[in-house]
């Protein structure tokens, strides 16, 4: 018995064409969103997250972090503070505030100790 299904090569034809017309919508400068934000995320899902449970000369305690913990995080003094995209300082640096930490931890300590602490508006990374 041949059956034919004619029907069936019109139907992916036209699926095809379809997913082929699909059109990107640009974003404006101009807007709060510049760019993609999948691109922005990439760039901080590595970043250690939190919000300031305490800070002080030689470091911060975050909370409400991906695991659940509270994280000592100590400052050096290299360490950058940005907030809004533009540099800041350690004493711009309140309790509630919301931070992306780029980490790097001590080998001998386990200390992690903060590269970069971003504040603020998010942009996507240099």
């Amino acid at each position: 018995m041949n059956l034919r299904t004619p029907g069936i090569p019109a139907i992916l034809c036209l699926i095809l064409a379809a997913a082929a017309t699909g059109q990107e919508k640009t974003v404006k400068s101009g807007t709060a969103r510049f760019g993609d934000p999948t691109s922005t995320a990439r760039q901080y899902q590595d970043l250690l997250s939190g919000v300031i449970k305490t800070v002080d000369a030689n470091g911060m305690v975050l909370e409400k972090t991906k695991a659940g913990i509270d994280q000592a995080i100590k400052f050096q003094p290299k360490t950058k503070f940005i907030h809004d995209e533009k540099p800041s300082s350690r004493q711009d640096l309140k309790v509630g505030d919301q931070v992306y930490v780029e980490t790097r931890q001590d080998k001998k300590s386990g200390d992690l100790y903060a590269k970069r602490v971003i504040t603020g508006i998010v942009a996507p990374l240099e």
